[in-house]
């Protein structure tokens, strides 16, 4: 492909972004791009990758909204990759598309609500058969928490928390009968805690915002990069489990690439999204599903499947074919340098 270059924006996203960038840039049909990107911190490595960029103001919600169309229209976008603020984007996203503007993310809010939220997705996962789902509870105040626990623990499981509505790791915690907060206060940093510490903490409030009491499952753990059109077309899906480290194996694993072909299907989740399981015995259970590209997605491109890119091409009104990724690799990732000042890095 030749000819003018497609204005694309990437907005406030973290250090990975830089990865996405240029995966979108040194594309392998040549499509050239003239690349914007945004941060609130002015030498966020991502705007490294970027031909032209801006510092974000400090806003939320319909004023945030505001400023991304103001950026599109000063400087005539038509791709928009957005990550911060998807939710304030999504809302506005008739009045993008009014511009001309093409959203490379979901933009049906009623099914992000249905993913994003935890406790909804293990609802909708279970009563449609998507998925096997974890033993949980959902809770709101300290004496459900108790409860909740006690439940979970008398069936002889192990039990961890987290919101039901935070990103990553972001609140997860394990609750560790055998705590001892002295040899912890001199050890590494961990998610684990007390039961007598959980209950105190939460029993500051009357309620809390909801948080998900689950079993611990402590198996093998996958993420599922997925690529997939907006009709429900599972084009890629590379399961990439946990290997120790920083090593993460790409692994065909037909039982998982069938469960990513339900998710497709039933929600039509377009262009890049993520799911994660992990193993309890031989049993995969779902953990959660990320509507946009996941943190380790730079190392599933090694498979050969450019999945940023591929979903630029698609939202660009291109046809984008079935992917054959390559399996049975294992991959890591290094700090790389990237010089801030002095030249242009990309």
């Amino acid at each position: 492909m030749s000819g003018r270059k497609v204005r694309i924006w990437f907005n406030r996203s973290f250090a990975v972004g830089y990865h996405y960038i240029n995966a979108v840039r040194h594309n392998e049909d040549g499509m050239e791009f003239e690349i914007y990107g945004t941060h609130r911190d002015p030498e966020h490595v991502s705007l490294r990758a970027c031909d032209h960029t801006e510092v974000e103001p400090v806003l939320t919600g319909e004023a945030y909204a505001e400023y991304c169309l103001d950026f599109c229209r000063r400087h005539q976008i038509e791709v928009f990759v957005p990550r911060w603020g998807m939710r304030y984007v999504v809302a506005a996203a008739d009045a993008f598309a009014e511009m001309g503007v093409k959203l490379v993310c979901c933009t049906d809010r009623e099914l992000l609500d249905q993913v994003e939220d935890k406790g909804n997705f293990f609802l909708s996962a279970e009563e449609n058969n998507l998925m096997i789902v974890p033993e949980y509870r959902l809770v709101h105040t300290a004496e459900e928490f108790k409860e909740a626990y006690e439940e979970l623990r008398d069936m002889g499981l192990s039990v961890c928390f987290k919101p039901t509505r935070m990103e990553g790791g972001v609140g997860f915690r394990i609750i560790d009968p055998h705590y001892d907060p002295l040899t912890a206060l001199f050890d590494t940093v961990s998610a684990k805690m007390s039961y007598e510490q959980a209950y105190h903490a939460l029993s500051q409030t009357d309620t809390f915002p909801e948080i998900m009491v689950m079993e611990l499952l402590e198996g093998y753990e996958y993420s599922i990069d997925c690529l997939a059109t907006p009709e429900g077309e599972l084009l890629a899906a590379v399961p990439r489990r946990k290997a120790g480290g920083r090593s993460r194996l790409l692994e065909e694993v037909p039982e998982l690439l069938e469960i990513a072909r339900k998710v497709a299907q039933f929600y039509k989740i377009p262009y890049n999204y993520n799911l994660q399981l992990i193993y309890q015995g031989n049993v995969p259970k779902a953990l959660e599903i990320n509507p946009r590209m996941s943190g380790g997605l730079h190392m599933t491109c090694l498979s050969g499947v450019n999945f940023p890119y591929l979903a630029v091409k698609m939202a660009l009104g291109y046809t984008v074919a079935p992917q054959t990724p390559e399996y049975g690799l294992l991959t890591s990732y290094v700090e790389q340098p990237v010089l801030m000042q002095g030249q242009t890095a990309q």
